[in-house]
């Protein structure tokens, strides 16, 4: 039996079959072929990272051992996809009708939870941080991409990480995590398994005495960030904004501002993204609320995706400051609703419809007015529905 330190520092040996020479080299791995099969030498820090990147090239891994070492090491099947930790364990075998049979383990699906905490964060590179607002535009938003490839954190859609800012607050400690969401797939904006990006607003306010403007701590901090600049990073966390796994379902997705994050990182990994273990064949349909056109994060890629994808992704806008609402008023996301009540209502009927919602905490008693008179002009009572809904794990609300 291997002990965890005698592990880390030794090096394990990938057979791979399903792969041409061409386009298997890394940095941090060594192909060598023979007999059909490509052999990679790969660090036990790069395992799971390695897992990943030989499935997404249509690889098929045969065995892990460790280097100089006959016994394969306790791979599932769940591990050969990328998704859960290979066991730095011999593996174990039992005899079955005269033959020699690995011994299965029960699916389970892996969710990464703090693999980083406060007392001691990963800490990341900035290697991108761009404005999201157009001239004309309210506030500052900026897309950011961290460099993860120096630590072991992972992560899923609907998920966040948390950010320590520097410095010490206004009692002389040092400064509290704020949680962002991810907004960027499990593969990182540069698919490679090795960034995580965040989209973040700049708070500002006027201070309801004084009436200077403040600035938020963590979000000025992140907005004002410099490639090459050191960020603090913790996490992942959140179970509540998870992706379900049917590739036919139907995904509602409610947004105001950068509560967009999660909603990227589901889109990109539905169209941008081509995946040999999920392939989306549902209806993913985005409501977005914002004061002004030049204020439509990632509009481009989202039009884009409509553009491309007609039958698989349904784009509305509600832009409050520019359209106006039925009454006169101005148009907010609880307004677009009200007008697509009565088909959003059809499609929750399904079982294999999830709706999210993701933003501004004040977006929550609109549209849940909004749905629920739909609700009750067909007999149900809106909250009783919500209830079931979540029984079901199929009402997911992430708002602040």
């Amino acid at each position: 039996m291997y002990s965890t330190g005698a592990v880390e520092n030794r090096l394990f040996v990938y057979e791979v079959v399903g792969l041409s020479q061409k386009g298997v080299t890394n940095d941090s791995v060594n192909p060598i072929r023979r007999s059909g099969s490509v052999f990679f030498t790969v660090p036990y820090r790069r395992m799971n990272q390695e897992m990943r990147r030989i499935i997404r090239m249509g690889g098929q891994i045969v065995s892990i051992k460790p280097l100089n070492g006959d016994t394969p090491l306790q791979v599932t099947a769940n591990q050969l996809t990328g998704n859960s930790p290979a066991s730095a364990q011999p593996q174990s075998t039992e005899k079955t009708n005269g033959k020699v049979m690995t011994q299965a383990k029960a699916k389970n699906t892996d969710i990464p939870v703090n693999i980083y905490r406060p007392n001691k964060p990963f800490i990341g590179k900035c290697i991108e941080n761009y404005p999201l607002v157009a001239e004309g535009g309210l506030g500052i938003v900026q897309h950011l991409t961290f460099d993860l490839s120096e630590g072991d954190l992972r992560y899923i859609e609907g998920q966040s990480i948390g950010i320590v800012p520097p410095g010490t607050d206004a009692n002389g400690k040092p400064q509290k995590l704020r949680l962002y969401s991810i907004a960027s797939t499990r593969h990182g904006d540069h698919k490679d398994d090795k960034t995580v990006s965040l989209c973040v607003r700049q708070l500002e306010y006027k201070h309801p005495e004084s009436g200077e403007t403040v600035y938020g701590v963590c979000s000025t901090f992140l907005c004002n960030l410099g490639i090459g600049d050191d960020v603090a990073i913790t996490g992942p966390v959140g179970k509540e904004m998870l992706l379900p796994e049917e590739e036919d379902a139907t995904i509602i997705m409610l947004a105001t501002g950068t509560g967009i994050a999660p909603f990227r990182a589901y889109l990109w990994r539905m169209f941008k993204e081509q995946h040999e273990d999920y392939k989306f064949k549902g209806l993913a349909w985005l409501i977005f609320g914002i004061p002004y056109t030049a204020n439509i994060l990632y509009k481009d890629d989202l039009e884009q995706l409509a553009a491309e994808y007609p039958d698989n992704f349904r784009l509305t806008y509600a832009i409050s400051r520019e359209e106006k609402n039925a009454e006169g008023g101005r148009m907010y996301i609880q307004h677009r609703v009200a007008e697509h009540a009565q088909e959003l209502w059809d499609k929750m009927q399904s079982p294999k419809t999830h709706t999210y919602m993701c933003g501004l905490k004040g977006m929550e008693d609109g549209i849940e007015e909004a749905l629920g008179s739909i609700a009750a002009q067909n007999g149900i009572a809106w909250p009783d529905f919500v209830k079931q809904m979540k029984k079901e794990h199929r009402w997911h609300v992430e708002t602040y």
